[in-house]
């Protein structure tokens, strides 16, 4: 996207769009730009007023009170985060499913500037009402989002910067938005990432009441998590997946969307009943997960956590030595050689595309590691907002900065303490940041933002990334230092088409996956011989996809596979590298076309996430 300044840019591309019908494609987000073409769409007049007006005090009495649970379990977070963004001259919003605003607090001279675009309560602020905003289209999206000055689609909304997360109930049902808004004129590096954890926490409480004739579930790779709103939580109804947090749907790679479809066996190797034994369950990749049993109507525990008393390595009823059909006999050798690195504390470095389960790879290796029994802490460095991977890695001391919880945070570096750190998409970490990663990994301590006493460091560290470091230390976007730092032992991770025995490794995973249904010798060979530009992640989220739309017993045939796999083997297996970008991009625009444009089907289809879609695509485009 543009470097130039914000302003600049979202001026460029409101004259491109408004003034001259082009399609500013990389000037302004996708999520905006798609935005302001369902608003042209809808009839919305750019020039026109927003017709608004608040609803009576009557009706919003009676609105708020059918939404009462919904505000008794966010009040807290209202409270909280009203308290702490008040300084930097924002306020926080509550609305209902619709856009309805319920509650607004905060800074009271920015309630009364934002009350001048009516955005208070009794004012339903959804797309086709007042065009784009955050809460009406985090609304569309399902998911956060952030409008900033002139990504409004009305110029009058220029004057604000909001950050928007739906808020759903733990069946998947959309029940509200919390937007923290504040002056567009200043920076709000933390808003988006406060409104998410208020909404986990909204979440999580939704869960205290139990969950009516559901099994419920909460689990973490973390014992320590558990209890916290970090946990996954998942609600079980006659073996199906009916109910779960964002955390619990995390795990697995599901969205709301799976609830109601995802079976049991699907997730999970081993009954349920084995939380009672070893206080853990594995998943289908092999991974232990700590966990609880909550009873089935209220929030009683049945089987509290009880972490096995040595390294889950060394039980075997926890994990078998072949956990997971991707480590074949030469990835076992790889795995034994890497564990011995990172046994003697030395650094090991995962490189590998997109989706070929680098962090699969880095939990085995917790796992088989003299820290198998202490924490694994993961890290996405390009999932962190930049303007809180500093607070967040290395934690903070109370009033380091506004919006900072007031009891400070020990930072994710010190929770992986005794154990191993995971830092996934290292080669994406902010280049200002690296220096300081640095010193933290050669003098293995660290001191808290805001002052406090160092920290004596103790984890293994593994890394992982996408990227050629080679080029980036070539283009001075990752420190060569740092580099030698982390990459004592490498590891590179083929890509799924580079696997000497893909109908093999499509027969292993099938056989965890496909719950008792057959694959016909046609369509076992179409789904060897594709090319799986989203590697493994793709592979398995096509697979997930054909047990959920067959029935038990059925054999899966040609017909029944994606479209993407129709095509014959020949044109799906390239033999040239440019054959192959050519493949990649023609499944990309097809998952694109058959969903109507919408990108987060697209990649859930490809088993590749939003950020690598938007990232090829955008390259494809700038060749041609």
């Amino acid at each position: 996207m543009s470097q130039l300044p914000l302003q600049h840019r979202v001026g460029n591309a409101r004259r491109s769009f408004f003034e001259r019908g082009a399609a500013p494609v990389g000037i302004v987000p996708d999520t905006i730009l798609q935005s302001w073409q369902r608003c042209r769409r809808g009839g919305l007049s750019v020039d026109a007023q927003p017709e608004v007006e608040p609803l009576p005090d009557a009706r919003l009495r009676e609105l708020r009170q059918r939404q009462e649970t919904l505000w008794r379990l966010a009040r807290p977070e209202l409270d909280g985060l009203a308290a702490d963004i008040a300084a930097t001259g924002s306020i926080v919003l509550l609305t209902d499913e619709a856009g309805w605003i319920l509650d607004a607090e905060g800074n009271p001279g920015f309630l009364d500037k934002a009350g001048r675009v009516a955005l208070m309560p009794g004012v339903r602020w959804d797309e086709t009402t007042v065009g784009t905003n955050a809460i009406g289209t985090a609304i569309v999206e399902g998911r956060s989002v952030e409008v900033r000055g002139g990504e409004h689609y009305f110029a009058p909304h220029g004057i604000l910067t909001c950050s928007a997360t739906p808020i759903f109930d733990p069946y998947g049902q959309r029940v509200g938005v919390l937007d923290i808004s504040g002056d567009a004129r200043q920076q709000h590096l933390h808003a988006r990432v406060l409104a998410r954890q208020a909404v986990a926490h909204i979440e999580h409480r939704y869960f205290e009441a139990g969950l009516g004739d559901c099994e419920v579930v909460r689990l973490h790779h973390d014992a320590g998590l558990l209890g916290t709103a970090r946990e996954g939580v998942l609600g079980f109804r006659n073996g199906r997946l009916v109910a779960a947090n964002r955390a619990g749907l995390a795990l697995f790679g599901l969205d709301h969307g799976d609830l109601g479809r995802a079976a049991y066996e699907a997730l999970f190797d081993g009954p349920l009943s084995r939380l009672h034994d070893d206080g853990a369950l594995i998943d289908r990749q092999g991974r232990a997960l700590y966990g609880q049993l909550g009873a089935a109507g209220g929030g009683a525990v049945r089987s509290a956590v009880r972490p096995p008393a040595v390294a889950p390595a060394r039980g075997p009823t926890l994990v078998r030595a072949d956990a997971t059909p991707l480590f074949d006999a030469a990835q076992q050798q790889v795995l034994e050689r890497a564990c011995r690195v990172l046994d003697a504390q030395l650094p090991v470095l995962l490189q590998g595309e997109t989706g070929t389960g680098k962090e699969v790879f880095a939990r085995e290796l917790h796992r088989r590691s003299a820290r198998g029994d202490k924490p694994f802490v993961a890290v996405n460095c390009a999932a962190l907002p930049e303007g809180l991977i500093e607070a967040e890695l290395f934690g903070y001391e109370e009033g380091a900065f506004t919006g900072a919880r007031k009891s400070g945070n020990t930072g994710l570096l010190r929770q992986a303490q005794g154990g191993v750190l995971f830092l996934d998409e290292i080669g994406d970490m902010p280049l200002a940041l690296q220096p300081r990663l640095l010193r933290v990994l050669q003098e293995r301590t660290l001191s808290p933002l805001g002052g406090g006493r160092p920290v004596q460091l103790d984890f293994a560290l593994i890394c992982a990334t996408h990227r050629d470091l080679d080029q980036a230390m070539a283009a001075g976007e990752f420190r060569s230092d740092l580099y030698y730092r982390i990459a004592d032992h490498g590891v590179r991770l083929p890509a799924l088409r580079e696997h000497a025995d893909r109908a093999a490794l499509v027969r292993g995973l099938w056989d965890r996956l496909g719950q008792g249904r057959q694959l016909d010798a046609a369509a076992l060979a179409a789904l060897a011989g594709y090319g799986w530009p989203g590697n493994v992640r793709q592979l398995c989220s096509c697979l997930r996809t054909l047990v959920a739309l067959s029935e038990p017993g059925e054999v899966i045939r040609p017909g029944m596979l994606p479209a993407y796999l129709q095509a014959p083997p020949a044109a799906a297996m390239p033999s040239t590298a440019a054959g192959l970008e050519a493949m990649e991009e023609a499944a990309m625009r097809s998952a694109l076309r058959a969903s109507n444009g919408n990108v987060a089907q697209a990649a859930r289809a490809l088993g590749i996430s939003r950020s690598t879609l938007y990232r090829r695509v955008g390259a494809t485009a700038r060749r041609h």
